[in-house]
């Protein structure tokens, strides 16, 4: 990995551990889920889209890409990355699960800049990006969202209220001919993007926006 563009130890005021700054150790051949957020906090929907997507999708890793910030959303109550990173391990029990801000180092990229960096450094790794279906609404929204989908091929997890996004998402249209059927999501990996899948199954309903609003009524 290239080095920071900044003191790796000292984020916008912050220590941030030099490990968090860097991509997690792969070996050649391995299958790796690539699921970004500001996990603001972390919480259980969020294990439980990590597991469903480890199981259906036959991953050896899960990267949680804690990031910097969001530009779709707003910034007034986004805790520091170092606590968000600490919340996030101290929620972790699965090895498997990897936390990383190794984005925080590659000044402000958005997700397609990131997505194509990762791929520039690990040609021999198998990565599938993975989101929640109230993601995909929005999916569109994002910078260069069309590279994101020809880079890597994308797992799209149920969340409640949002199972109907795979049919009606501009995004969903848009590479709807790049669809396979989630029986043959242990497949994914394998293949070329754009391909992308809908896993059905278990669903939360905590959401990061829900916790910081009981939490601020609790004050």
């Amino acid at each position: 990995m290239a080095p920071a563009r900044h003191d790796p130890d000292h984020v916008a005021g912050e220590r941030v551990e030099r490990k968090y700054l860097m991509m997690p150790h792969v070996e050649r051949g391995m299958a790796v889920g690539l699921f970004g957020g500001s996990f603001n906090p972390p919480h259980a929907g969020h294990q439980l889209v990590s597991e469903i997507a480890l199981r259906r999708l036959h991953l050896d890793q899960m990267w949680w890409m804690v990031t910097p910030g969001n530009p779709l959303k707003s910034r007034s109550e986004l805790a520091s990355l170092s606590d968000r990173i600490a919340m996030s391990e101290k929620l972790n029990h699965d090895p498997r699960i990897k936390v990383t801000a190794f984005e925080e180092t590659l000044g402000g990229a958005y997700t397609a800049d990131t997505l194509a960096y990762v791929k520039a450094r690990n040609p021999q790794v198998h990565f599938v990006w993975i989101m929640g279906a109230d993601s995909l609404k929005t999916f569109h929204l994002w910078q260069k969202w069309r590279r994101i989908a020809c880079t890597f091929p994308i797992a799209v997890i149920d969340r409640p209220g949002s199972t109907l996004s795979f049919l009606s998402s501009k995004m969903a249209r848009t590479f709807d001919y790049a669809r396979i059927d989630e029986d043959d999501a242990a497949t994914l990996w394998k293949r070329p993007a754009p391909a992308w899948t809908f896993l059905h199954g278990p669903r939360s309903s905590l959401s990061s926006t829900a916790l910081r609003a009981a939490a601020s009524r609790t004050r």
